[in-house]
């Protein structure tokens, strides 16, 4: 038996924190500090760094209820702007079809990938580099989780 396997790999790419990804791209300042992004009207927040995490601010909490810590900790808060979000939604996309035409983008920041065409002790390379190509074409870090199923690379992206 040849030791060259090609077995079913599904890859979920789920771009981290995605909406505050996005905003410390275009403003490096936030780097390493503690950001939120608020809903359409400012009354939830649906995007946190891991350092806004760290504070214990949870996500879709209503602002006015974060408000004490968002203020006594220096919190970075900005209102969504889905504009900027879709269009780096789409790079990250297109990025992600180099390493297969076939994608199901999933969310506005997570789509699912077929790696089935690489073998099986190459899939944690190419895991890693889809990973570094993202980052480095489009800024915006990710995870990756790689299974035989969807629900499976689901679990094993929030392990990852």
């Amino acid at each position: 038996m040849s030791s060259t396997q090609y077995t079913k790999k599904i890859a979920l790419v789920d771009c981290n924190s995605f909406y505050v990804s996005c905003e410390r791209l275009f403003n490096p300042k936030i780097r390493k500090k503690p950001v939120v992004v608020l809903s359409n009207n400012d009354g939830c927040i649906i995007s946190r760094s891991n350092e806004a995490k760290a504070l214990g601010i949870k996500m879709g909490e209503p602002y006015f209820k974060a408000k004490d810590i968002i203020v006594k900790n220096n919190v970075n808060v900005f209102s969504s702007n889905y504009s900027l979000y879709g269009d780096l939604s789409r790079r990250v996309m297109r990025t992600l079809k180099r390493f297969n035409s076939e994608i199901e983008v999933y969310s506005i920041d997570e789509a699912f990938l077929d790696l089935s065409n690489f073998k099986d002790q190459d899939v944690e390379k190419v895991g890693k580099e889809i990973r570094e190509t993202v980052l480095q074409w489009t800024g915006i870090p990710t995870s990756i989780g790689i299974a035989k199923t969807k629900t499976l690379s689901k679990v094993a992206n929030h392990i990852a």
